[in-house]
């Protein structure tokens, strides 16, 4: 199936997304819109050692609450730079590790039903502490580590709910038995 693209126009930009709108034509004839929200891809990043993962708990203003996941980012500002490097960059500033060795586990897509936004999921490991480089918008940020059945237990209880770090637990899964 392919929906034409009859015009599009932008209707919000900011530092880290544009929404636009577009007129389309969908295969039965029938017009009408599609509201995408562009972004550029991001880095999800899996720090995986000894059994234990290393997770971020931040506040995300969106859903007005605290979210424990896996450390991740976007550079929207160098939108050219290689998701290995943004994978790297985001995991030294957010936990302050460095990784010896990242396999790349796959691109998925954050949300398609409205967005154009791909993740890349890294497992890290090999792990060397350092400081860690937080930005303004990431004060109050707090590193933690579980292991794989309390990681299980947190997302069983509900206290995990960011998709992108259970889609990339999934994805990791089908790659590796932990």
């Amino acid at each position: 199936m392919t929906i034409e693209t009859l015009g599009s126009r932008e209707v919000y930009r900011n530092r880290w997304m544009t929404v636009r709108e577009d007129t389309i034509r969908r295969p039965d004839g029938s017009t009408g819109i599609y509201g995408v929200v562009c972004k550029v891809d991001f880095a999800l990043v899996i720090p995986y050692e000894h059994g234990t993962f290393h997770l971020v708990e931040q506040y995300r203003y969106p859903v007005q609450a605290q979210s424990l996941e896996f450390p991740q980012g976007a550079w929207e500002t160098q939108a050219d730079a290689s998701p290995e490097s943004v994978a790297a960059g985001e995991l030294q500033e957010e936990t302050g590790l460095m990784a010896g060795r990242m396999t790349y586990l796959g691109r998925l897509f954050e949300a398609p039903g409205y967005s154009n936004q791909g993740m890349h999921v890294f497992l890290a490991e090999d792990l060397t502490r350092g400081p860690q480089k937080l930005e303004q918008e990431e004060a109050g940020l707090v590193c933690t580590q579980v292991t794989v059945r309390e990681f299980e237990a947190q997302v069983r209880a509900g206290r995990i709910q960011d998709a992108s770090t259970l889609a990339a637990y999934a994805l990791l899964r089908v790659h590796r038995t932990l």
